[in-house]
């Protein structure tokens, strides 16, 4: 009875491994690559198309395929540097910044490494950058600027190593804007700590804005901080120390248009900017 079970279940076992192997032969006519006879030229030109289209998946596909058929030559590289930014506008930073990390290591002597280097930059720049509002959605004492300070780290490459380049002048505002950033950030966080009663944590992180950032507006907020925390800690004297560095630094400072105003309103008079 057993044996017979087997054999009449066998046609159709046949039949279903036909079927599958069918499919199979079907999948891999449809996996053909349809570019395999395609020059590198129609490959970028196609590439640019997608760009332009702003269908920017089909765009990377069609550079990382040019990268492996034009190995070895400027039009690869180029390719590179083209799905970096491909891969910028389609939302996906780190992707972009890895591809340039390659594009730099791979290509040291390249006529292109100022754009690298800038590119990578923008790419971090623009993951980071001008996003003050969230500080006030979450612990600003976590907030993270690596991106930002590795965005200024790329802008400084292309001002001291390429300082001809087209790329330069827009590097260097960006590097002045990336610095008022970061010490901005580090002021942020000394009001919310002020704000919060913690006046130790307040002055440090006032301290760490002016040490690390000088010639920018905002540390004369980070020395009225100061002033106001010493002053909550009961600590005259390097209170008036500090004093003495602000009407040095900024003698029009409106600091000096009060006394000493209470600390609940301090706070908008001073930093409600």
């Amino acid at each position: 009875m057993f044996r017979r079970l087997i054999l009449s279940s066998l046609p159709r076992s046949i039949f279903l491994l036909s079927l599958g192997i069918g499919l199979i032969i079907a999948g891999c006519a449809n996996d053909k690559d349809l570019t395999s006879a395609w020059s590198t030229d129609k490959l970028y030109e196609q590439a640019k198309e997608e760009m332009g289209n702003k269908s920017y998946d089909k765009a990377i596909g069609y550079y990382e395929k040019l990268e492996g058929r034009a190995a070895g030559t400027t039009l690869a590289q180029q390719a590179q540097l083209e799905k970096a930014f491909a891969q910028y506008k389609n939302s996906e930073p780190a992707l972009a910044v890895s591809t340039l990390d390659r594009f730099i290591k791979l290509n040291p002597s390249s006529p292109a490494l100022d754009y690298a280097f800038y590119l990578r930059g923008v790419v971090n720049f623009n993951d980071d950058l001008g996003l003050f509002s969230r500080y006030f959605n979450q612990d600003l004492s976590e907030r993270d600027q690596k991106a930002a300070k590795q965005s200024f780290e790329s802008f400084k490459e292309v001002v001291t190593r390429f300082p001809e380049s087209k790329y330069a002048p827009d590097s260097a505002l960006r590097m002045r804007f990336i610095i008022n950033t970061l010490a901005k950030s580090e002021v942020i966080v000394a009001k919310y700590y002020y704000k919060k009663g913690a006046y130790v944590a307040a002055i440090n992180r006032a301290k760490s804005a002016i040490s690390d950032y000088q010639d920018v507006p905002i540390i004369e907020d980070a020395l009225i901080i100061m002033i106001n925390s010493y002053n909550a800690l009961g600590l005259q004297q390097l209170k008036e120390d500090t004093v003495r560095v602000l009407q040095q630094s900024y003698p029009n400072s409106e600091y000096f248009g009060k006394k000493e105003a209470p600390k609940s309103t301090g706070w908008k008079s001073w930093f409600g900017r």
